[in-house]
C-alpha cells in the first residue's frame, strides 16, 4: 500500500482538529500554546505533502517560513507567561482578564 496525498492530508486534518479542540477546551494557557504548535505543525504536513505531490520546492520554503513563526512564537509566548506568572500566580486564562493590575 503506498501513502499518498490523501493519508497526510488526513491526518494533517486529525492533528489540526485536536489542536482546535485542545485550544477551544482548555484554560491553561500553556496548554493552549502547546495546541497552536500542533495546529502549525498540521499546516507544516499539509504544505510538505503538496510540496512533495506536486514536485515543487515552494512547499519546503513556507514549512521552513513556518517553523521560524512558531520559534518566535513560543519563545515570546513563554517569556510573557512566566512574567504573567510571577505577578498573579496563574496561567489560567479565564482569570487573566487584564494586563495589568
Amino acid at each position: 500500500m503506498e501513502v499518498g496525498l490523501n493519508h497526510y492530508l488526513i491526518l494533517a486534518a486529525a492533528i489540526f482538529l485536536v489542536g482546535l479542540v485542545g485550544f477551544v477546551t482548555r484554560r491553561n494557557t500553556i496548554i493552549m500554546f502547546m495546541c497552536v504548535e500542533l495546529m502549525l505543525s498540521a499546516t507544516n504536513l499539509v504544505f510538505a505533502a503538496f510540496a512533495r505531490d506536486l514536485g515543487n520546492e515552494d512547499g519546503h520554503v513556507f514549512v521552513l517560513m513556518n517553523f521560524a513563526v512558531a520559534a518566535a512564537e513560543v519563545a515570546i509566548g513563554l517569556a510573557i507567561l512566566v512574567q504573567i506568572y510571577r505577578l498573579r500566580r496563574t496561567v489560567d486564562a479565564d482569570q487573566l482578564t487584564t494586563l495589568m493590575e
